[in-house]
């Protein structure tokens, strides 16, 4: 018994691009895991603002996940010791232990980086 395979290079290129097609459903469960994991990992309610989406790119589809929280910059790349100051007021007002102290200066000791995207890549793979 001989078997013939014929494969056509466009259809199979139209099959792959298909929207909803099993490459687009493999690569939205994915990028949905990716997302899922991301949000777990993400400090505080910074997790609440970790979306995901699959788009066409320059070379075919592609799973994005992004986080539209306003201090994922600093979250993800760490800060430097800095001072703060009040902006508005002559002073600063805030809880330390339950109670209310003022202060005119913060001298703030910077934070660790906290790449907690790369780790979900790293972990959705």
């Amino acid at each position: 018994m001989s078997v013939q395979v014929t494969v056509r290079p466009g259809a199979l290129a139209r099959l792959l691009r298909l929207r909803n097609g099993p490459v687009e459903r493999r690569l939205r469960e994915r990028t949905r895991r990716v997302a899922d994991i991301a949000a777990r990992e993400a400090p505080g309610s910074m997790g609440d603002y970790v979306d995901w989406r699959v788009e066409n790119g320059p070379r075919g589809l592609r799973g994005v996940v992004v986080c539209n929280h306003h201090a994922v910059r600093f979250v993800l790349d760490g800060t430097r010791p800095h001072l703060i100051r009040p902006r508005r007021r002559n002073t600063l007002r805030f809880q330390i232990g339950g109670r209310v102290v003022y202060s005119k200066l913060v001298r703030h000791p910077g934070t660790k980086a906290n790449d907690f995207m790369k780790r979900a890549l790293e972990k959705g793979r």
